[in-house]
């Protein structure tokens, strides 16, 4: 009786091991821009995580925080932004219209793993 309690416990013990990668969660790697760099203007945000993504259920939102001369600067609403997932499966590619102007930006993230695992986040930088 005492064999098939220590079986049972051990099998239990592997199953959670193996399903363990089954409940990861896309994790954020790196991003372009880095969260609070400051960079010349640009066209393109990527952001890379661990996980494969859905890319029908990922995507970016991007406001302008802050602008150069202005005092509270309402954020605004950056139009036009485009959302791809790289060909990796796992880059965020974000194309935007034209290059940013000048000022401090939040970008809010969220993404879908393959795994259905929904995650959101956010990160800001200033365009100089």
């Amino acid at each position: 009786m005492k064999t098939k309690t220590l079986l049972a416990a051990a099998l239990a013990a592997l199953s959670i091991g193996v399903s363990a990668p089954a409940l990861a969660h896309p994790k954020l790697v790196s991003s372009s821009p880095a969260a609070t760099a400051t960079v010349a203007a640009t066209n393109r945000l990527t952001l890379t995580f661990s996980e494969r993504l859905m890319p029908q259920l990922s995507g970016i939102d991007l406001a302008m925080t802050g602008m150069p001369g202005m005092a509270n600067h309402a954020p605004m609403k950056i139009g036009g932004v485009k959302s791809t997932v790289g060909e990796d499966g796992k880059t965020l590619i974000a194309a935007l219209p034209r290059p940013l102007t000048a000022g401090t930006y939040k970008l809010d993230w969220h993404v879908v793993s393959v795994d259905t695992h929904r995650i959101a986040g956010s990160l800001t930088f200033t365009v100089r």
